[in-house]
């Protein structure tokens, strides 16, 4: 134990810039994060504009991005910086789920969206797993997402040769498949079904490789197509 925490202290923190324009979240944010040994806050941005400013100043590893803020938007500062700084990772965390402004920020090139209803442990999971590569979306946001995927792509009477697994699922990876396509995160499935995190992390990589998906939420769609046929 004491040598894992020696290499996690030598470990270069996630370096974080949050923006947000309300003053009191912004500064509760970087409180919350600056408490966590694995991540540094290097700046705050108060609207989209300086937010753009700061990331290329500082390059920071995670934008934690709010989108209705004034001068530049939090979508059109997500668009710039994806664009000028490949190695910067947006999480959007917002109280806003309209439909328009969820498609629009994932279309701008956001890794993350989240509502700001969400625990501290959930917005800690996310930027970690952000950071590892991962994508995360609140559930009723996936849910969004799929809904939109099924109305751009129908499911075919019969399925395609690429959708179909060479090698079956086991009952176990059957179970976390639709747990992952209800939205859940490694934790909650975790928490749900009584393994360790780290276990369904390994199970789910087994299954995206299994089906061919490239992302958790590839992995949910193709979890409602096996469903349907």
């Amino acid at each position: 134990m004491p040598g894992n925490m020696n290499e996690a202290a030598k470990a270069e923190p996630i370096r974080i810039l949050i923006a947000e324009d309300q003053q009191l979240i912004r500064r509760a944010f970087a409180k919350i994060l600056d408490f966590e040994p694995d991540i540094s806050v290097v700046a705050q941005a108060a609207d989209g504009a300086e937010a753009i400013e700061l990331a290329r100043r500082h390059r920071p590893d995670i934008v934690l991005m709010d989108l209705q803020m004034p001068r530049v938007s939090g979508v059109q500062a997500t668009r710039r910086i994806v664009s000028e700084l490949p190695t910067t990772q947006v999480v959007v965390l917002t109280t806003f789920d309209t439909d328009d402004l969820v498609f629009e920020a994932i279309g701008a090139g956001a890794q993350a969206y989240l509502l700001k209803d969400a625990t501290e442990a959930e917005i800690l999971e996310t930027i970690r797993g952000v950071k590892r590569g991962e994508s995360r979306l609140s559930p009723n946001i996936s849910r969004k997402v799929l809904e939109e995927f099924r109305k751009a792509r129908p499911f075919e009477a019969e399925p395609r040769e690429e959708w179909t697994s060479a090698e079956p699922l086991t009952e176990r990876e059957e179970e976390i498949l639709a747990l992952v396509a209800q939205g859940k995160s490694n934790r909650d499935i975790a928490d749900q079904i009584f393994l360790a995190e780290g276990t369904v992390k390994n199970y789910v990589s087994r299954v995206m490789e299994k089906l061919g998906a490239a992302s958790r939420t590839e992995l949910a769609v193709r979890a409602l197509k096996r469903k349907r046929v």
